[in-house]
């Protein structure tokens, strides 16, 4: 079965973009107690990059396969969980990659690296860490798991708020009601 990739978040309306995020079914980790506990020999890189084994994972349907198990416990450690094993992977930044940004009306919407489309709020906050000469802000995906900005998508959400003009708190932005920092 092909793969049809959501279109351009500049494209979309923002009753599209909720009812492309409400149609994305995802596996019931949540749900699984797993009896068998590994080792995934699996990586995901800074910049998004899957790695097995040291070798890149290439097909793309297998990392938005392996990202729709991924979790992140309390300690900050990332699984991959099935109904029968739960697989420690390492990551060495953040899970995800935000790749684009887009306001339209009240929210901001994102698309990650797998495709996935989170709109930033009171359940998928933004996070900035880092210095104010190099910012990073992640946002919360799922399961504890964080998206980190790119450096173009970083830029899309600053031209935004500059748009939007700072106020006293400084360089900030809102979606669904919230407020976020931009700067550390």
């Amino acid at each position: 079965m092909p793969y049809d990739p959501p279109p351009h978040l500049a494209g979309l309306t923002l009753a599209e973009i909720a009812a492309l995020v409400e149609a994305r079914q995802l596996p019931p980790v949540e749900s699984w107690t797993p009896q068998k506990m590994g080792e995934s020999h699996m990586v995901i890189a800074a910049d998004g990059t899957w790695f097995h084994e040291g070798g890149v994972i290439r097909r793309e349907a297998m990392v938005r396969a392996f990202a729709s198990l991924l979790t992140r416990d309390a300690a900050g450690h990332h699984w991959l969980v099935t109904p029968v094993e739960k697989l420690s992977i390492e990551v060495e930044d953040a899970a995800f990659i935000a790749t684009d940004c887009v306001r339209k009306d009240d929210v901001l919407a994102f698309r990650l690296n797998t495709d996935d489309l989170v709109i930033a709020g009171p359940d998928h906050p933004l996070r900035v860490a880092g210095t104010a000469d190099n910012p990073a802000l992640y946002l919360h995906v799922r399961r504890g798991c964080e998206a980190r900005l790119n450096r173009s998508t970083w830029a899309q959400l600053a031209e935004i708020a500059l748009a939007e003009g700072a106020d006293a708190k400084g360089w900030r932005i809102t979606s669904r009601g919230m407020d976020f920092a931009l700067l550390p």
